[in-house]
């Protein structure tokens, strides 16, 4: 196991931030100073400390929850509630699978499993998340169209949705149902926003094959390791 991904999982802090403490020298293995945050230890075998404090691999956690909007995924914030602290009775550090920002709703993961959160966000895993959008008014025909076409967001890059309909819903051509594979920050409001709409509200309605159909909002489950990879990658229900 990487060492940086070593530190994730045992509870440390995440993956981005063990590489800072890595590279600040504050890790040991086997009483030796290393730098590297991509060096290879093994878990049963090897001493590993944070400022000479011994370091175990956590026991994992996992939850599937129904984000209400007004939380921030996060596991602190100054000024807004964050979706951690939905989980009611359990100690010690969670933080979520990917993001939804504030005013977002819908099906988000929360877990201590640092190598779980690499897989299942990481692009080449080619995971689809799919969206409900309410549009401020009325989409047409040419309008999603162009809409597949994608739109370059930010500088020197283009994003397309995988798929975008309007939903038989009310009110009439306001829904439309969306789904992106790569999931970057606001990206459905951005493109919204460069199609000449403004997004009123979104629901995450599905990760890779995982589908929101029960849960409330704010309401979650804890699944198993293997529970919630079937869930992904074979289908079901929340």
């Amino acid at each position: 196991m990487r060492l940086n991904a070593y530190l994730s999982s045992c509870g440390a802090a995440s993956r981005r931030k063990s590489e800072a403490i890595i590279l600040s020298g504050r890790v040991q293995v086997n009483g030796k100073i290393v730098l590297a945050p991509f060096f290879s230890v093994d878990p049963e075998n090897d001493t590993v400390t944070l400022d000479r404090h011994p370091l175990k691999l956590s026991q994992h956690f996992y939850y599937v929850i129904n984000k209400p909007a007004g939380y921030v995924c996060a596991a602190s914030d100054k000024y807004d509630p964050v979706v951690v602290d939905l989980i009611r009775g359990h100690e010690g550090r969670l933080y979520p699978v990917g993001r939804l920002d504030r005013e977002s709703e819908g099906l988000l993961i929360l877990t201590n499993d640092g190598q779980f959160t690499q897989n299942i966000i990481h692009p080449s895993k080619e995971i689809h998340k799919e969206y409900e959008a309410l549009l401020n008014i009325p989409i047409n025909a040419k309008q999603i169209e162009r809409w597949r076409k994608g739109f370059e967001i930010a500088e020197g890059h283009h994003v397309a949705p995988i798929s975008i309909r309007v939903m038989d819903m009310s009110p009439a051509n306001q829904w439309v149902n969306i789904v992106i594979a790569e999931g970057l920050k606001r990206e459905i409001r951005l493109m919204a926003k460069s199609a000449g709409f403004r997004v009123e509200r979104l629901i995450r309605r599905r990760i890779g094959k995982m589908k929101l159909e029960t849960l409330k909002s704010g309401e979650y489950v804890s699944l198993s390791f293997s529970e919630l990879y079937t869930k992904i990658f074979n289908g079901g229900i929340v």
